[in-house]
């Protein structure tokens, strides 16, 4: 009894010992894998905190010379926020409507079609996208620049996505779920709406603002669709219209101190309004669940 306590004993030892050694190596992993991004936001809040005002975000550029002091980034906020919006509409619906197909009506040869295509979309070249949009849109139909051009760029990168998320956070709903809806005679539309959706409705949350996280800074796309504007103009249907990317991309690369301090902001206004979208759909998520 006593060997066979004290063999016990050695193993509950080594047991905590080899918990609390991966539980170690877990935290120091997650610290390693925040710090670039810790990093980041430190840097990028150092630079551009100290030229964040009220009145650069609610003037524009327009009139502003190089070396002048004032300008701000009113015009290119007004322009991502509709082209993400226009992206969004676009894109999360469809790409709803494709997981659910995929998920709840498949297998089949299309189901596996359809997952092969977004599979590969997932990896498209955002710049593949803005030339896509912008043979197809700008010079075929003649459409010209606009904002709507550059949120058609954006709803190609946000599809897949989209897609591909919803139908993973579709696949964590247990079956159990679905058979106890049927079983009561409940139509397959009506489970998924009712039960399969809300059920999922947090992942798929996630899903959609990686999507839009991900299209939201994306510069290659609009410097071929939405072109860019220095003055504020509130209709993305026509003519040219800046974006925040486009907006840094612009002043990033000048020798003067004071437009490269507008970048800085920018950039931090930029990361500020992906952090608000963020949190604005997890709150509107909880209340829903």
């Amino acid at each position: 009894m006593t060997v066979v306590g004290g063999v016990e004993l050695h193993t509950s030892l080594r047991r905590r010992g080899t918990s609390r050694a991966v539980s170690g190596l877990l935290a120091v992993s997650v610290g390693v894998a925040l710090l670039p991004l810790a990093a980041v936001l430190a840097y990028t809040i150092s630079r551009g905190a100290h030229a964040l005002s009220i009145s650069f975000l609610t003037h524009s550029m327009k009139g502003v010379g190089p070396l002048d002091p004032g300008g701000g980034v009113y015009h290119a906020i007004v322009g991502t926020l509709e082209q993400v919006a226009i992206a969004a509409i676009l894109s999360v619906p469809l790409g709803l409507l494709v997981a659910i197909y995929v998920v709840e009506y498949g297998p089949s040869r299309l189901a596996f079609l359809v997952r092969f295509f977004v599979d590969v979309m997932t990896g498209l070249p955002s710049i593949v996208a803005g030339l896509f949009i912008y043979a197809f849109w700008v010079l075929a139909l003649d459409r010209g620049f606009s904002g709507l051009a550059a949120g058609l760029a954006l709803a190609v990168l946000m599809l897949p996505v989209v897609a591909r998320s919803s139908e993973e956070m579709l696949k964590l709903v247990p079956d159990e779920l679905r058979e106890a809806t049927y079983a009561l005679g409940v139509p397959r539309w009506r489970a998924i709406v009712s039960v399969v959706l809300p059920t999922a409705s947090a992942g798929i949350t996630t899903g959609v603002m990686l999507a839009v996280a991900r299209v939201t800074g994306e510069t290659a796309p609009l410097l071929l669709t939405a072109f860019g504007n220095d003055a504020i103009r509130f209709s993305p249907f026509r003519g040219p219209q800046s974006g925040l990317p486009l907006y840094l991309f612009s002043q990033a690369g000048s020798a003067f101190d004071v437009v490269v301090r507008r970048a800085w902001a920018g950039a931090l206004t930029l990361i500020v309004i992906v952090l608000l979208l963020t949190v604005v759909a997890r709150v509107v998520t909880a209340r829903r669940r």
